[in-house]
């Protein structure tokens, strides 16, 4: 009996460790999954109709296509023969585990600010995934820019390395939502205007920029242009739901809705929230709007009441949740009227959410209007009910059309 205690106690003693090892294997792969939602990793490396994380969904950038890869555990076409360390690097330097530079459309310049924890966890969560064969031809630019060591130089120019470092001045709340924005949330990536090489415009961060044929709006403080007369309850219904008073979310933020704000917990939304609306508004004038005698707006006029009243209604203020109110509509009235084009174009569906699951939409109106009434309806919505934009060209529908 005296030889059975001691065993008896080892049995448990192991049975308790690897209880505990199991759970604390299990933490990290819920954490893992989450990281993978505030990164928002399905959407770019998940092809329409495909599996998930086995890429495959082209990226137009302006210097050419880009594919993003199959990010499963496949030996072959995925990361199936990377190490955790070779994926850690990756995401805080953007180099590849056979010493591959990564281009910035990964990015690995806001990825660089999350905790190397975070980033094992996640690693932990992809081993976890159905391995997918996948072989993704990633590098699809022309010369010169699918020489990848050219990246070496503008790592040099736009690129430095580090976590996130909190504000000793800001509340804790402030500093979690700072650090989704500029790491793994990586809003800039659409929302800032980029340089000639492609890299974040830093004084101008969040202040809206053309992405595939859409403009990702301004999202500071601005109140023309900008989520400046947004509450933050507002803008936490929006990324959860998709819809607010405001607006209805399109085009690719349908995606980062439906796959990641949706699936963040409130506490990240509310601070995110916190953040974005602490974030002054750049120094500018709101536009002297287009007179209503102006030609472009009397035959837009004319169009708007036989084409888009019925739903947005004359004093375009809309149906609250269903079709948005153009009146004061800060997306509206941004600088560039590519996202208009492209819904009057396209059409639009919104995102089903469990907060929101009508997924409004709004049919394609490309085969009923050419592009000089499409500019001129355009020109009569963001310069009517208050509003105040510049006039849009029939040339700027058409290059929307071609694309």
């Amino acid at each position: 009996m005296r030889k059975i205690a001691p065993l008896l106690a080892l049995g448990a003693f192991l049975a308790s460790s690897a209880a505990a090892g199991a759970a604390d294997q299990a933490d990290r792969i819920i954490n893992g999954r989450y990281q993978a939602i505030l990164g928002d990793c399905v959407a770019c490396h998940t092809k329409a109709g495909g599996q998930p994380f086995a890429g495959g969904e082209p990226l137009q950038t302006p210097f050419g296509t880009l594919v993003p890869p199959n990010i499963t555990p496949d030996r072959e076409t995925g990361i199936g023969n990377w190490s955790k360390d070779d994926f850690i690097r990756m995401m805080k330097t953007g180099i590849g585990h056979d010493g591959t530079r990564l281009y910035p459309a990964m990015p690995y310049t806001a990825y660089t600010k999350m905790p190397e924890k975070d980033i094992s966890d996640l690693w932990d969560y992809l081993t976890t995934i159905e391995p997918v064969s996948n072989e993704v031809v990633a590098n699809q630019l022309p010369f010169p820019f699918n020489i990848r060591l050219l990246m070496l130089g503008w790592n040099m120019l736009n690129f430095t390395e580090g976590a996130f470092e909190p504000d000793p001045n800001q509340s804790a709340e402030w500093n979690r939502g700072a650090y989704i924005v500029q790491g793994p949330g990586h809003c800039g990536t659409c929302h800032s205007p980029k340089s000639f090489l492609g890299a974040d415009k830093d004084g101008e961060f969040l202040q809206g920029a053309s992405l595939q044929g859409w403009y990702a709006p301004n999202i500071t403080g601005n109140p023309h242009i900008g989520i400046g007369s947004w509450s933050e309850e507002e803008l936490v219904q929006y990324l959860k739901t998709g819809t607010n008073a405001h607006t209805v979310a399109s085009g690719p933020m349908t995606e980062a809705i439906a796959d990641s704000t949706s699936k963040m917990t409130d506490a990240d939304l509310k601070a995110i929230a916190v953040y974005l609306k602490s974030l002054s508004p750049e120094a500018a004038s709101k536009p002297a709007p287009v007179g209503a005698a102006d030609r472009r707006m009397i035959a837009g006029a004319a169009i708007y009441h036989d084409t888009c009243s019925a739903c947005h209604g004359m004093d375009g203020k809309g149906a609250r949740q269903l079709f948005p109110a153009l009146a004061g509509n800060a997306i509206v009235q941004q600088p560039s009227a590519e996202t208009l084009a492209h819904l009057v174009l396209a059409g639009s569906q919104g995102v089903g959410t469990a907060g929101a699951p009508t997924t409004p939409a709004m049919p394609s109106l490309a085969w009923r209007l050419n592009d000089q009434q499409i500019a001129d309806v355009l020109t009569y919505i963001r310069n009517s009910w208050g509003n105040a934009a510049p006039p849009v060209a029939p040339d700027a529908i058409g290059d929307v059309r071609g694309k």
